[in-house]
């Protein structure tokens, strides 16, 4: 089930899941779209006749789209027609587990499995748009509909989750599922599905039910709080430079870019820099007045924690008190290995062990480039100790003194559609898949592109939207997302996802197209292999298409970075935006061989965001946290260097209080062990595109995902266990 995702490599972002919201499957039938048009309806049957009444469209979610392809009806949807389409949802499938319930038939797969397994689907439906919106075109109208609609969808999942009497049938089926003759996946669907119940109360006495369910509920709305805040703190920061003399050191893309913002704010013939990765990275990078970078890191940095309204501290506070008492109700030392026991990792030891394996190394890593760009601020007269908001800049610097790179060289051959395509080639050649553009399909805002995704023999796979800029209604990072869930048959008919990447690139400025950096670059291919995945994914049951251990969602996405830098791959797509010409072999070169470029500091801020993770969830008593000084603490504990912080501060930390990486941030980390080790065996076979490989690695690890646990499928795919060797080389942990 694709809720969404985020790139998380190389300072960028990921996407938001809802806490315990939609951990049930909202999958269903149509059954009572009655109730919701009596809803929208009322206010005009009960008004006075004299006055004028105001006409309501119908609402698009209570029925299926007669678009094109199915895709939602963007141009039809309108706010009202959310909070009507979730309560006909919610009834809906209440109804559909009712008769569920009520059947006085001995329980089977059929009767019982089955349809709950299909049920909720206006539900999905409408959450499906509403929740990717409020990430990508969100306002206020919006937020406030999200805060009254979290607590529903909460207490309706507990209501499901907890319902005894729809147990009571599972178990029965769990029980007896051996006689029934049933195949391999029926028995799989039978045991995840008695496993989620299990997870989520079902064999909880009464009073720890209810205690659980007010648990949730109030965990989904302190998360939907910490976002929120978030949102209002990135976009209520604005450097304004009124003096050009500060601009020094920064490329002209940027100083461009930063006037048309001040253009936008009404602020004409000045500078505007916001917290937008955008704006923001190329200012740590290459601006040369020091005190300016020191106000942008700390501005990004100490987002959520400025003593204001927006200040996140008490809300993780709460969390994590809530997130230990739901743990301890199921019989749990923390909440850490509450959520890791259906990971691959299995517990928290095994992931703490895992991490600092990682982090020692990294760190002693990061304190040679420390003193590599120490010894060039001295060389330049800079009398300084450097800190953390310097580490761009310096780092910059070595690059071009190392290796000869300025990352402003490559970006005229990186346009937005070059890479676009070139990700779409590669796709083509490694599983002979098409993408054509369909300008004629509705779009939620304008400038987001739609794409009609076949097999090589043209059978229809799916549609693809790109949203490629960032705008104040859209949240920061990058992230995969389904309009439409992908892959299960509904009634034996197959149901085609509708999938959504979202960027925040850097704009096109005056003459000069949208020009990536090669971290851009990186990322738009990461997040179009989650979209490989949803595309093909594919299974008769709701609950095991596509569906994988949270430590394994990545490394579908990860593994076409690997394809991205290959030097045979960059001359399918880098070309000059003004001349055409394939980027030469000499910038090649310099991009391959700064491969390990900062990968000491990336590496140290990566782990450190997810041991900072692990320690919050690691927690075994309720307690009141004092959240900077615990930060503090456990960075201190493992010796993190004072010019490094987490990738993430506590406060800002989206992943693990605002998403569904809560104890989970490792997951990058762990995947990316499979996915160097997965493309290492592409490239070792003398063929970067060898359709022998690529052929099994689209049915074990893509398609057939969900048929088995993640390492049991990917073992398919490779015949062993995965070698840590390429991981550690291509981190420069290894020579």
């Amino acid at each position: 089930m694709f809720l969404g995702f985020r790139k998380e490599k190389n300072n960028i972002f990921y996407l938001c899941s809802l806490e315990n919201t939609l951990n049930f499957n909202i999958m269903t039938k149509k059954l009572i779209n009655m109730i919701a048009l009596s809803v929208i309806t009322l206010a005009s049957c009960t008004s006075k006749p004299e006055q004028k009444t105001e006409v309501v469209s119908p609402n698009p979610f209570l029925s299926e789209y007669t678009t094109p392809f199915q895709v939602p009806p963007f141009g039809q949807i309108k706010n009202e027609h959310y909070m009507p389409a979730f309560e006909a949802g919610i009834a809906e499938q209440q109804a559909e587990v009712d008769a569920i319930v009520n059947n006085a038939e001995t329980p089977t797969f059929e009767n019982t499995i089955l349809p709950f397994d299909k049920s909720g689907q206006t539900l999905n439906r409408v959450s499906n748009v509403f929740f990717n919106l409020n990430e990508c075109l969100t306002n206020d109208e919006m937020v406030a509909i999200a805060e009254q609609v979290l607590p529903m969808l909460s207490k309706h999942s507990d209501a499901i989750m907890m319902n005894p009497k729809l147990f009571e049938r599972i178990d029965y089926v769990f029980q007896h599922c051996d006689e029934m003759g049933l195949d391999d996946q029926q028995i799989r669907v039978v045991k995840k599905y008695h496993e989620d119940f299990m997870r989520h109360g079902a064999g909880l006495p009464a009073d720890k039910q209810a205690e659980l369910s007010q648990i949730n509920e109030q965990l989904s709305t302190l998360s939907l709080q910490f976002g929120n805040n978030l949102l209002k703190e990135n976009a209520g920061y604005k450097l304004v430079i009124e003096n050009e003399a500060d601009l020094a050191g920064l490329p002209q893309t940027s100083i461009d870019a930063a006037a048309e913002q001040a253009k936008t704010d009404g602020m004409e013939g000045k500078w505007v820099f916001t917290l937008s990765k955008p704006s923001l990275i190329p200012f740590l990078q290459f601006a040369d007045n020091r005190d300016l970078r020191e106000q942008m890191y700390k501005a990004y940095y100490n987002r959520g924690d400025n003593g204001n309204e927006y200040d996140n501290k008490q809300l993780i506070n709460e969390m994590c008190k809530l997130r230990v008492q739901k743990a301890k109700l199921f019989g749990y030392d923390n909440y850490a290995d509450y959520v890791l026991a259906v990971n691959m990792a299995q517990d928290s030891k095994t992931v703490d062990k895992f991490l600092i394996d990682i982090f020692n190394p990294a760190q002693q890593l990061a304190k040679k480039e420390l003193a590599e760009m120490q010894a060039i601020a001295k060389a330049e007269g800079a009398n300084i100790k450097l800190e953390g908001w310097d580490w761009w800049y310096y780092a910059e610097k070595l690059r071009k003194a190392k290796y000869d790179f300025d990352e402003n060289y490559i970006k005229p051959y990186l346009t937005v559609d070059n890479v676009r395509n070139g990700m779409f080639t590669a796709a083509n050649k490694l599983y002979g898949i098409t993408f054509t553009q369909n300008t004629n399909l509705p779009v939620y805002y304008p400038g987001v592109e739609t794409y009609e995704v076949k097999e090589a023999n043209g059978d229809f796979l799916g549609i693809l939207y790109m949203d490629y800029f960032p705008r104040e209604s859209k949240s920061g990072g990058a992230w995969c997302t389904s309009f439409r869930e992908s892959g299960h048959d509904i009634n034996g008919k197959k149901i085609y996802p509708v999938v959504s990447l979202v960027m925040n690139f850097t704009p096109a400025s005056g003459d000069t197209p949208a020009l990536l950096t090669w971290d851009e670059t990186e990322t738009m291919w990461h997040e179009f292999g989650h979209s490989l995945h949803a595309f093909f994914s594919d299974g008769l049951y709701t609950r095991t298409c596509g569906n994988v251990p949270h430590d394994y969602v990545e490394m579908p996405s990860q593994i076409m970075e690997n394809w991205v830098a290959e030097p045979e791959v960059i001359r399918m797509y880098a070309k000059h935006y003004k001349t055409g010409e394939v980027m030469p072999d000499s910038l090649i070169a310099k991009i391959e061989n700064s491969a390990l470029f900062n990968q000491g500091f990336m590496t140290t801020e990566l782990i450190a965001a997810s041991i900072l993770d692990m320690k919050y969830h690691e927690l075994t008593e309720v307690q009141d946290l004092d959240v900077d000084a615990f930060e503090k603490q456990q960075m201190d504990a493992i010796g993190l260097m004072p010019e490094i912080l987490p990738r993430y501060r506590s406060t800002n930390f989206s992943h693990i209080f605002n998403g569904g990486y809560s104890a989970g941030y490792y997951a990058y980390t762990w995947a990316e062990v499979l996915d160097k080790d997965a493309f290492n065996y592409f490239k070792s076979s003398g063929n970067l595109f060898n359709p022998e490989l690529a052929a099994s690695f689209r049915k074990n690890c893509l398609q057939e995902c969900g048929n088995d646990e993640g390492m049991v499928q990917y073992r398919k795919f490779r015949g062993q266990d995965p070698d840590y060797e390429p991981y550690l080389k291509a981190r420069g942990l290894k020579q």
